[in-house]
């Protein structure tokens, strides 16, 4: 079986920077002491990253760049979507959670989805860092990368962000709901 080619050509990776140009732009509050000419070279630099933030966008994460690495250069997106992105919703959280169920079984997990797209799930910190910059998820739920010790037993963790606040609940894992997808990240 061939494997999927996971790269972008001229013309996809020119829209793709037309995309984040503007969303940068628009929202240039989130963007403390980066510049986009910035942004832009590293991505030029890192062209197999480009297929990651498409898949990012195409499933209505709409990644925008929230940190710099100082040290490194580097930068990371982050899905920026008001609500959890609609082409990553309905999914339990890991495969084993997926073989779990016998029936009613989601389209997909969450790990497998993230792993197949080249990002990571957001941590709890990372999420509450997220909900610095904006209100996301007033409406919908985030699965987030679980700590060993809670897995293990079954559980996986989501936030949400209601009354004002960034909440952080758990659920079994292999429970799936409309409202409920991941977000994620990507360094570069």
């Amino acid at each position: 079986m061939q494997q999927a080619i996971k790269s972008l050509n001229k013309t996809e990776a020119e829209n793709l920077f037309e995309i984040l140009k503007r969303r940068f732009d628009t929202n240039c509050v989130r963007q403390e002491g980066i510049t986009w000419e910035k942004v832009l070279s590293a991505l030029k630099k890192q062209p197999e990253k480009l297929w990651s933030l498409h898949e990012m966008e195409r499933t209505g994460g709409e990644p925008d760049v929230l940190e710099m690495d100082e040290k490194n250069g580097g930068f990371t997106f982050y899905d920026c979507a008001p609500e959890t992105p609609a082409g990553r919703r309905s999914l339990c959280y890991d495969r084993e959670a997926f073989d779990a169920r016998k029936e009613a079984k989601p389209k997909n997990n969450v790990i497998d989805m993230a792993t197949a797209m080249g990002i990571d799930l957001l941590t709890e910190d990372q999420y509450t860092f997220l909900q610095s910059k904006g209100s996301f998820d007033q409406k919908t739920s985030s699965w987030l990368k679980t700590p060993d010790e809670i897995r293990e037993k079954g559980g996986a963790i989501f936030g949400d962000y209601r009354f004002g606040r960034v909440f952080i609940y758990h659920n079994g894992a292999q429970s799936y709901y409309a409202g409920r997808g991941f977000r994620g990240i990507l360094k570069v």
